[in-house]
């Protein structure tokens, strides 16, 4: 027997070794059921960060969105803290320092907890949340309501090291030892956002579906033929088996990018974009211009959107988040050939969702029967919440939100193999 590609076999093994857990008996004998001792805690030491990765890295509390304002919609997602064992500083006066999004309360209110605990009669003490003013940096997570900057309500800065290890033990994604008067914490958006391996689109981007015509990103369906790039370089037609991300109403912050001839393209910040140093000029339908252009296709420089230099961009804050996953991995959104991932690196990336791909391949062959059997399959849908627009049977899932297997290879990326890997490529 021969193997051809050990892609699903591995994705598979991988995925099992992720769902076991270890199990501890309670049959009779000294070892078993036997209760863990209580671990050491160890206090940071002066600007110490835990994880030992930059603030704004998916590993910790993830990119920065956009400021939130009182008039802004996404004000009402904030929530006001009225914890009575937190002492709130509120030098503004406004009540802007209990003001903080659900993520960061969730883990200030397990944090007081763990500071009474810890030394009875202290209190834990914010003396800044989320932020109106201007204060902060400009990409800082304050203006979000995704930080806080704490001490003990006795003020006594010998306590500081052990305030930072228990802000860690309460589950803050980020949290630094950042001078000597506080701790700085910060946690992940509340969206998601942050845990989604696709690249997103605004709804009114344009991609070309079979057979040429142009196509409104919130109009494409599971199943629908769109424009990518292949392997050997030529442009092809690729089914879109699933979205990594889609939400109409999640306010996200893009670029636009602007080329020199003109063409623009608007994505999120980390996604991933093919560019090449080639800057000889084409005749336009000559041979020497389809040799340049299957130079640049094979031979792609994959950079983040963000890294753009040439031409110029702005920042976009805009309503509606799309990902589309085609089954090669690529796509092309306004003229511009782009990948479907982000964060991650472009091949990895594609390997990680092989499950997927081989999941639709297996509907595509099997499409007669298995609209027979769908009643016993349906929870296979989920998997790639694959359309089948010629049978007119529908598998999409109609939960909006991240997909459920990129959450699940999030969690093996941060929990097996070290989110360092990642932000390394």
């Amino acid at each position: 027997m021969v193997i051809v590609d050990g892609g699903p076999l591995i994705a598979t093994l991988l995925l099992l070794l992720l769902l076991a857990s270890p199990v501890e008996g309670c049959g009779p004998g000294r070892g078993s059921g036997r209760r863990r001792r209580p671990r050491k805690l160890t206090p940071l030491v002066f600007k110490q960060h835990v994880p030992n990765v930059s603030e704004y890295t998916l590993g910790a509390s993830g990119l920065a969105e956009a400021p939130i304002k009182r008039g802004d919609a996404k004000f009402k997602d904030l929530v006001r803290n009225n914890n009575p064992d937190i002492v709130f500083k509120d030098e503004e006066g406004t009540g802007a320092d209990r003001i903080m999004s659900q993520r960061c309360k969730d883990k200030l209110n397990s944090l007081a907890i763990s500071v009474l605990n810890q030394w009875p009669g202290v209190k834990l003490r914010v003396t800044e949340a989320w932020d109106e003013d201007g204060m902060h940096a400009e990409s800082s997570l304050h203006y979000e309501g995704r930080a806080v900057d704490i001490t003990t309500s006795d003020r006594d800065r010998s306590k500081y090291g052990m305030l930072a290890r228990l802000a860690v033990e309460a589950g803050f994604d980020w949290v630094y030892y950042e001078s000597r008067g506080h701790i700085h914490c910060s946690v992940k958006s509340d969206s998601s956002i942050a845990i989604t391996f696709g690249g997103c689109f605004p709804p009114n981007s344009v991609v070309i579906a079979q057979p040429g015509r142009q196509k409104a990103m919130s109009q494409i369906q599971i199943g629908d033929s769109v424009l990518s790039i292949c392997q050997d370089g030529g442009f092809c037609y690729s089914d879109v088996i699933a979205f990594l991300d889609r939400d109409q109403e999640k306010v996200l912050k893009y670029y636009k990018l602007t080329t020199q001839s003109g063409n623009s393209i608007t994505l999120t910040a980390k996604h991933l974009l093919y560019a090449t140093n080639l800057n000889s000029k084409l005749v336009s339908g000559s041979n020497y211009e389809h040799h340049l252009l299957l130079q640049f296709l094979r031979l792609p420089q994959l950079i983040f959107a963000e890294d753009v230099r040439i031409g110029h961009f702005i920042f976009l804050a805009k309503k509606g988040v799309y990902a589309p996953l085609t089954f090669e991995g690529t796509i092309v959104v306004d003229k511009v050939a782009t990948s479907c991932y982000a964060f991650v690196d472009h091949h990895l990336s594609h390997a990680v969702f092989t499950p997927l791909r081989g999941y639709h391949v297996i509907k595509t062959l099997f499409r007669d029967w298995l609209g027979y059997f769908v009643q016993y399959v349906d929870w296979l849908g989920t998997v790639s919440c694959f359309h089948d627009r010629k049978n007119e049977t529908i598998f999409e899932q109609s939960e909006q939100g991240v997909h459920w297997y990129a959450k699940l290879m999030y969690k093996f990326a941060v929990n097996i193999c070290g989110m360092n890997i990642y932000i390394s490529l």
